[in-house]
């Protein structure tokens, strides 16, 4: 086993003491045990992230999938600005 030193907020050092101890008693290696399952579990995440492989041809890859949209590319760019102006005015 190696060890290693983090900083956390107080506030999630506490969560996280709080949870482990819950989760795997109050003894000795609780809350190694539950860092280790954590930083599996996000390891584990982002290795799934990068195995996506980008195919050679994007293009290719998607050519056809919005076949059955009726709208023209002028017409979907025209809703897509709609849209996304709605979003920004109701974020504010």
């Amino acid at each position: 086993m190696k060890d290693m030193k983090i900083y956390l907020p107080e506030e999630l050092e506490k969560r996280f003491k709080k949870m482990s101890m819950e989760a795997y008693g109050y003894g000795k290696g609780s809350i190694s045990k539950a860092a280790a399952e954590a930083i599996r579990k996000w390891t584990v995440e982002r290795e799934e992230i990068q195995e996506f492989k980008v195919p050679d041809d994007p293009v290719g890859a998607i050519r056809g999938m919005l076949k059955h949209v009726k709208k023209t590319s002028v017409e979907l760019q025209h809703e897509a600005s709609k849209i996304w102006a709605e979003r920004a005015m109701g974020a504010s």
